[in-house]
């Protein structure tokens, strides 16, 4: 039993200090110790009860002093739910590598907006701009989530600001008219060339095509429906399923003639490719839309290696791209070029951005717009003659005597 200043008994595990705070802690069943401080002896009682509440009953015990190290892992474990594991990772590889060493063991109610700046200050030099925007966003998350979760008074974030510039918009890889056309015919007598060929005709992404089963695709109404991802994890040696992106990325693409006629050949070849004991596999994954478990077995992927009888590895196929273009004089892209390909000849040809957001699985416009929506030098000079016809059209342009006149004044002067 702890004593007050006055030498009354607290109750047990509570003690009153001689600055006149109480003091409160107790041992968790993993043997864990909780602690905390307080003005009043109710208050600390009434923390006292409810974290052991908390513990008794398997529920995850907060406190005003816990240390970044510990929210972050509670906010990971209890906050994100449903949060793609990509994500979820990057978040993690960030906390781990950047933001942890400078705040990791302080108490989260002690950082400032000069910590979180140390932390984006000292990626300056040896990372990317996209990678320091990622620590950005994996910070601002976090302490937004404490701050709603009333763990902190105020965001440490606001007013800290990144200055490295990311990648810009024109950086983003996308292929000209002639080099798809030349990409094609090179790529035309490779093992993967239907992939490469499909994701040019529906702008999927690598993991959605990997994905691919053959209960997605629909002869009679001739499409195709993106409902779950797959991708390789080199660390943990195995394939691993997910959702699709984000809730938007559950989409419904209607097939062009191309498309459909490259899923009736691999599927024509399905019972006769190699099949690697490894398709009698079952992967699950959760719906992130009605939050059921999903399953299905590797056997009914679309696409198999045909060297392995498995899927293809994510990284292979970027391999593969760079092969090609090296042998064919073209510069290097990797697989989401191809979808950046795919939105590019979609706006060129006319197609509505809202219809492209959609086909793209994008949440927002602006993303489609901002990110994968290029405009070509081509298509400004096309622009223009079609703004110049309909000006004409609406006789909207210099009258000929005024464009004659205005020729003679400049050539008198």
């Amino acid at each position: 039993m702890g004593k007050n200043l006055k030498g009354k008994e607290c109750g047990k595990g509570i003690c009153q200090r001689k600055d006149g705070l109480y003091y409160a802690r107790f041992m968790t069943k993993s043997g864990k110790r909780v602690e905390d401080y307080f003005n009043t002896l109710p208050e600390a009682r009434n923390w006292l009860e409810e974290a052991r509440y908390q513990d008794k009953h398997g529920k995850p015990i907060t406190s005003p002093d816990m240390t970044v190290d510990e929210w972050f892992e509670f906010w990971q474990a209890e906050l994100l739910q449903g949060l793609s594991p990509n994500t979820k990772r990057n978040y993690r590889d960030r906390y781990e590598h950047n933001i942890k060493p400078v705040m990791g063991d302080m108490r989260l109610t002690d950082v400032k907006p000069m910590h979180c700046k140390i932390v984006l200050n000292r990626m300056e030099k040896d990372y990317a701009g996209s990678t320091i925007r990622q620590a950005y966003i994996a910070m601002g998350t976090m302490f937004k989530s404490a701050k709603m979760n009333h763990m902190i008074d105020s965001h440490p974030m606001d007013g800290v600001r990144y200055t490295k510039p990311v990648r810009a918009v024109d950086d983003i890889h996308f292929l000209t008219v002639e080099e798809q056309q030349k990409f094609l015919e090179a790529a035309k007598s490779t093992h993967n060339f239907y992939q490469y060929a499909l994701i040019l005709d529906t702008g999927l992404r690598t993991g959605e095509m990997i994905g691919l089963t053959w209960d997605a695709i629909d002869w009679e109404k001739r499409t195709l429906t993106v409902n779950k991802t797959l991708e390789y994890r080199h660390k943990q040696g195995h394939w691993r399923a997910g959702p699709p992106k984000t809730v938007s990325s559950y989409r419904t693409i209607p097939l062009t003639d191309r498309a459909y006629d490259i899923l009736k050949a691999v599927h024509a070849t399905r019972n006769f490719r190699k099949q690697s004991p490894l398709l009698s596999e079952t992967l699950t994954y959760i719906d992130r839309r009605t939050g059921k478990e999903m399953e299905f077995v590797l056997g009914d992927l679309v696409f198999l290696n045909f060297r392995t009888g498995e899927p293809t590895k994510n990284s292979s196929y970027d391999t593969h791209l760079y092969k090609i273009c090296d042998e064919n004089g073209i510069e290097r892209f990797c697989m989401h070029a191809l979808r950046h390909t795919y939105a590019t000849r979609a706006i060129e040809n006319g197609m509505p951005p809202k219809t492209l957001q959609k086909l793209l699985g994008h949440a927002s416009i602006k993303t489609t717009m901002d990110r994968y929506v290029h405009v070509t030098d081509e298509s400004l000079a096309e622009g223009v003659r079609q703004f110049e016809q309909g000006q004409r059209a609406n006789n909207l342009s210099a009258p000929e005597g005024e464009d004659k006149k205005a020729e003679k004044d400049s050539n008198a002067a």
